[in-house]
């Protein structure tokens, strides 16, 4: 069964039948997709995902210095806050942040098994990441912001929580590229990224444009809310 489930949930993100989406967003009418439940775990730590997203690198290319705070929102079962754990060292502090407190249990089981002890495992909620105010040197979402059913409401907590000079990271699926195996509603354009984030007090800075199948956009605040 949970092999089943894990393909079943492959088949849904990369050609399935189409689910109901949470809504669209107002000012780009982008579908905003499902989020992926626990039934997705195993999926996330897939053997094929060093290939084809390439996490170190893209880790790396975030140059995070040690003793940084930095918050994995939409953390999963922590693919890419173990990650960031080791960057930003033993001085250094990750909120691995989920909204299913399934999926959060399983982060927790695998954070003992490692032993790693700068990882806090966070339950938010749909419209609030719940991370403390001006206190993140980098927020990251990975394959997470456009499953986001109150995108506005958590850019500007996200807003809230970075400090000044800090860094919003959205790491997304390209939608310019049709040949990315990827249902459209778990992708975005660059430009979809832009006018939702922007308008919520966010300065577009840059593009990394390394990885073969994904954006890393970056973001800084630059009004208060």
């Amino acid at each position: 069964m949970k092999h089943w489930c894990a393909a079943a949930v492959l088949g849904l993100i990369l050609a399935g039948p189409p689910l109901a989406a949470q809504g669209v967003h107002p000012l780009t009418g982008r579908r905003i997709a499902p989020v992926m439940g626990v039934a997705g775990a195993e999926w996330l730590v897939r053997p094929e995902r060093l290939e084809e997203e390439q996490p170190e690198r893209a880790v790396e290319a975030l140059r995070l210095q040690k003793g940084q705070t930095v918050a994995d929102v939409g953390a999963g079962v922590g693919y890419f806050s173990w990650l960031l754990a080791e960057r930003v060292g033993s001085q250094g502090t990750v909120y691995a942040v989920e909204i299913q407190p399934e999926m959060l249990r399983l982060l927790e089981r695998e954070r003992a098994r490692r032993g790693v002890r700068n990882v806090i495992p966070t339950l938010g909620k749909v419209d609030d990441p719940g991370l403390p105010e001006k206190a993140m040197d980098l927020v990251l979402m990975v394959d997470v912001y456009h499953e986001l059913a109150e995108p506005q409401k958590v850019l500007r907590r996200l807003h809230r929580a970075l400090k000044p000079g800090g860094r919003l990271v959205l790491i997304e699926y390209k939608k310019e590229e049709p040949w990315i195996p990827i249902r459209v509603e778990h992708k975005m354009t660059e430009l979809e990224a832009r006018v939702e984030v922007e308008a919520e007090g966010f300065q577009f800075e840059q593009n990394l444009r390394i990885l073969p199948r994904q954006h890393i956009l970056i973001f800084r605040p630059v009004r208060v809310q």
